[in-house]
């Protein structure tokens, strides 16, 4: 959910960029691309300038609730439950949630909040909403969250199968031309994962307001064995869910005319 997109001379510049990356990593050796997959995030990190305040958040707080270093962890090994039993507020959690792209970290507090049993996973790769989300979490004194200050499919990889109880997929870059539908996040590989890691009858959430990105989400997910949709009309789809917090870009959306849809998607 991010708050503005990157301007489009610094975001075709880091797509360019991006794209001689993979033309270059065929003659790669093998660490240097799997150095160049952690660092598979499209578009620039960082918006406008952090305050002084949130350059505190990053250099105090982060490190508390920071995942640890995945790089070298092997596939599907780590218990998320074990993030939560160090750092900020050690605690034992009951589930794990995880949230893709918080943007800047509404939802995710909010859901963290009124959740205070449950461990909460949020991912995000630009700086500008890591520091949002540190300043909620600071303000509410929650210690059920922690961040991975980047791409969240190293996260994906690295979790234990059915690890994960809840997943969170708000308001994703929809990618717009044709040409880059590719860098979706809603691919098989990507829904491959999130099956091995989701328990049977998680929910996975996905929100958008772009009517292509609705239509491509229901196709990817109606062709995946492992999830079915449990909102069945469009009317249901064009209603948020009990537990829904609208947040600023929500809002900026209804301003401009769009009408965002909320589909969960049960893990079979």
């Amino acid at each position: 959910m991010p708050d503005q997109a990157p301007n489009q001379t610094s975001d075709q510049q880091s797509v360019e960029k991006s794209d001689q990356n993979s033309d270059q990593a065929e003659n790669l050796s093998l660490e240097e691309r799997k150095a160049l997959s952690r660092n598979h995030v499209f578009g620039r990190r960082q918006g406008h300038p952090l305050h002084e305040y949130h350059l505190s958040l990053m250099e105090n707080l982060l490190p508390k609730v920071t995942l640890p270093p995945l790089g070298d962890v092997a596939p599907g090994s780590l218990d998320p439950k074990t993030f939560f039993s160090k750092g900020l507020g050690p605690q034992s959690v009951s589930q794990v949630w995880l949230e893709i792209g918080f943007g800047g970290g509404e939802h995710l507090a909010h859901q963290a909040a009124a959740n205070p049993e449950v461990g909460f996973i949020g991912c995000e790769p630009f700086i500008n909403g890591v520091a949002k989300l540190l300043n909620e979490i600071e303000d509410r004194s929650l210690t059920n969250v922690r961040v991975q200050a980047d791409d969240a499919r190293p996260v994906l990889a690295s979790l234990e199968t059915a690890s994960v109880h809840k997943c969170f997929l708000l308001y994703p870059d929809p990618w717009h031309k044709k040409r880059h539908k590719k860098r979706r996040f809603i691919s098989v590989a990507n829904l491959d994962q999130l099956a091995r890691i989701l328990v049977p009858g998680a929910i996975m959430r996905v929100a958008s307001d772009i009517p292509d990105y609705c239509e491509w989400t229901l196709e990817h997910m109606d062709a995946h064995p492992a999830f079915q949709l449990s909102r069945h009309s469009a009317a249901d789809c064009r209603t948020p869910p009990a537990d829904w917090l609208s947040t600023r870009y929500e809002a900026k959306a209804l301003r401009e005319g769009r009408t965002p849809s909320y589909f969960d998607f049960e893990r079979l």
